[in-house]
């Protein structure tokens, strides 16, 4: 083995990131998060309507300073990092969550018609961009020995996002087009789905067999709820959008037994942090994934208790989504301090 070569045990860090790393836009992931899941809300829609704008403008930010300082070079150092090449799903799930905003929130603003198109090219983009880090970063790995760690969860999850999203889009369409969108976001769902299946037991091994690694890394563990509340949303905004026979039922069994398992993992990555915070728990961008996925598991509850008409789900979906505000609340005031280099 050479002394490049990496080491079969060797646990994931968080490096020091590069100034501008695609892991920033889990910022835009997180607050439009919290501006989508908070349409649904009594009373809430015009202060989720102005935390839309704030995200849309972190988006446009970001990009405009991702064309500025993004070099093929920087790209492929970024995409040669085991950690920070996980990252690359931010950036499509992050424009396709403020284009679902758009469609939600930003119709009151521009008008239904701008909005929706929009939403087309925000999440166009973003699928396709997903579709290619849900290949090449996973690829990436083979060979790699790397342990896995809940960042390997990121690249796979964008189809999920867009089958949530698009089953928005497809209630605008009609005939063959809707149901051939209908079916395109049951495949990326599958897509996505399958992958989990698959990075999942290996997070969990790696939990057994090595611990929860650095403190850095333990907030990843949250974005395991990232695909589980996902696919819960998507199954139950598909199923608005008839085209099958059995949608219904899918998105009712499938939702509540993912809803059950992703409780189970809230209240276990819970205890895991609360145990590291204990020995101390330094702030890194990865603290964001204390907030989408979260994020995504109140809009499956709000989405699932639309459908069945339980209290069980949207009792749980108000309880939750206060624990995401102060979540974003508390990680956006320490980035913004971080970023300053006021933070320690």
């Amino acid at each position: 083995m050479t002394a490049l070569a990496p080491h079969p045990h060797r646990a994931p860090e968080v490096r020091r990131a590069a100034p501008f790393g695609p892991n920033l836009f889990a910022a835009v992931m997180g607050t439009g998060i919290v501006a989508t899941a908070g349409a649904s809300m009594p009373g809430l829609r015009t202060a989720a309507t102005v935390v839309w704008a704030l995200d849309a403008v972190l988006l446009t930010v970001l990009v405009v300073a991702a064309v500025r300082t993004w070099t093929p070079a920087t790209v492929r150092g970024q995409v040669a990092d085991p950690v920070m090449a996980q990252f690359w799903g931010a950036p499509p799930m992050a424009l396709m969550t403020v284009g679902t905003g758009t469609l939600l929130l930003g119709s009151d603003w521009i008008g239904l018609p701008a909005a929706l198109a929009a939403d087309w090219v925000l999440w166009t983009l973003g699928t396709l961009l997903g579709l290619v880090t849900s290949v090449l970063v996973p690829v990436r790995m083979i060979g790699s020995g790397e342990l896995a760690f809940g960042g390997w969860l990121m690249p796979v999850v964008p189809p999920m996002v867009s089958a949530a999203s698009g089953a928005l889009l497809a209630q605008h369409l009609e005939g063959s087009a809707r149901q051939t969108m209908v079916l395109g976001c049951y495949a990326l769902f599958g897509i996505s789905l399958f992958a989990t299946l698959v990075v999942v037991p290996q997070i969990w091994h790696r939990l057994v067999r090595h611990g929860p690694g650095a403190a850095t890394t333990v907030p990843t563990l949250w974005i395991v709820l990232g695909p589980l509340g996902q696919s819960i949303t998507a199954a139950a905004l598909l199923a608005g959008v008839p085209v099958l026979p059995g949608q219904v039922a899918f998105a009712v069994l499938h939702g509540t037994a993912t809803w059950g398992f992703a409780l189970l993992w809230l209240a276990f990555a819970t205890v895991v942090t609360v145990r590291t915070a204990r020995r101390g728990l330094p702030f890194a961008l990865t603290w964001w994934s204390f907030v989408f996925p979260l994020g995504t598991l109140v809009t499956g509850s709000s989405a699932l208790g639309a459908r069945v008409g339980s209290p069980m789900f949207t009792v749980v979906a108000d309880v939750l989504y206060g624990v995401l505000v102060l979540a974003w609340v508390v990680v956006g005031v320490r980035t913004v301090l971080h970023l300053s280099g006021r933070s320690t």
